[in-house]
């Protein structure tokens, strides 16, 4: 068995990568409650905690058993440009030093860090990667972006992979087709849907859609980004992967259905399925609005699988428990 713990482990779905890989969670630690209780549901054989990583204490809760990896996604917020103007939180960005702590208290033989990739201009990054250094591990640090591993979505992402006393081997890429938005799409009639152009709707919104039918034709369908903004124009094509889900309910697909332009916003079966994700995956916790959340924190589990899988050698995911 290849045993690991995870830290900030959100629903779990970087974990279903681990698993896909073909490792074990023991221990998992997050301090959102809706997150781990979907994260139990998931994997019941965890020891699961709802908690701040910060106030645990490492060598009381692991002991003497052996740790083969560290699974570690720090809260990216502060450091996203996601949160625009306003100005981020030093605390939450310190919390990616908890994996210093936490590889010295229980000398993993891996880790793997992921979060986004303006991490990088944070003040203390170097301190992390020194850190890392000092204790012995082998540190690659790898930009992915998850629609290259067969996840139908542009998702860029830091990936500092670790190995103690070794050079980490390079993850393994591989030439998958590129999946689009309609790969993940509901039925139509799945959900109900309202009219576009109904009393009400906001200007942008609008400008946004008729920027899309100019583009497309009048008988595309697309995504409309309804809330807020990006840097594509607020809307897309179906025939790409879909934008970076984030912890916003923002996408909305719109159709024209018996020649009226309908749209209703993207569901949590649609983007778990953005995310990677095998139907087997539960989010039976919490709100339509927590489970967007979810899969917004949550890592794409096909691409953590390849990093894994790349990171840690056949042979030794073949031996005896």
């Amino acid at each position: 068995m290849i045993s690991f713990v995870d830290m900030f482990c959100g629903g779990g779905l970087g974990a279903r990568g681990a698993v896909m890989a073909g490792c074990t969670p023991v221990l998992a630690i997050d301090s959102w409650s809706t997150a781990t209780a979907t994260y139990q549901d998931n994997f019941p054989g965890a020891n699961v905690i709802n908690s701040s990583v910060e106030l645990l204490n490492p060598k009381h809760l692991i002991g003497n058993q052996t740790i083969d990896l560290l699974l570690t996604s720090p809260e990216c917020t502060s450091h996203s440009p996601a949160k625009g103007a306003r100005k981020g939180s030093e605390e939450s960005r310190k919390t990616a030093l908890t994996a210093l702590v936490w590889a010295e208290a229980i000398r993993p033989r891996w880790i793997v860090l992921e979060n986004v990739t303006h991490i990088r201009s944070w003040h203390r990054y170097a301190e992390l990667i020194e850190g890392l250094g000092t204790l012995g591990y082998g540190i690659s640090e790898t930009i992915i972006d998850a629609s290259e591993f067969g996840v139908p979505q542009s998702r860029r992402r830091l990936f500092i992979s670790c190995e103690l006393g070794n050079e980490p081997a390079p993850i393994k890429r591989r030439n998958q087709k590129i999946r689009t938005v309609h790969s993940i799409l509901d039925p139509r009639g799945a959900w109900e849907t309202t009219a576009l152009h109904a009393p009400g709707r906001a200007i942008p919104t609008i400008q946004r859609a008729n920027a899309a039918i100019e583009a497309l034709g009048t008988q595309s369908s697309f995504v409309l980004v309804y809330y807020g903004s990006d840097g594509g124009g607020g809307w897309q094509s179906l025939d790409g992967p879909l934008r970076t889900v984030t912890t916003l309910d923002r996408f909305a697909l719109v159709e024209k259905i018996r020649g009226e332009y309908r749209m209703r916003m993207l569901q949590p079966s649609e983007l778990a399925r953005a995310m990677g994700l095998p139907k087997n995956h539960k989010f039976n916790h919490g709100t339509r609005r927590d489970k967007v959340k979810l899969c917004g924190n949550g890592i794409c589990a096909p691409v953590m699988k390849t990093v894994i899988s790349s990171l840690i050698p056949a042979e030794y995911k073949k031996r005896s428990p």
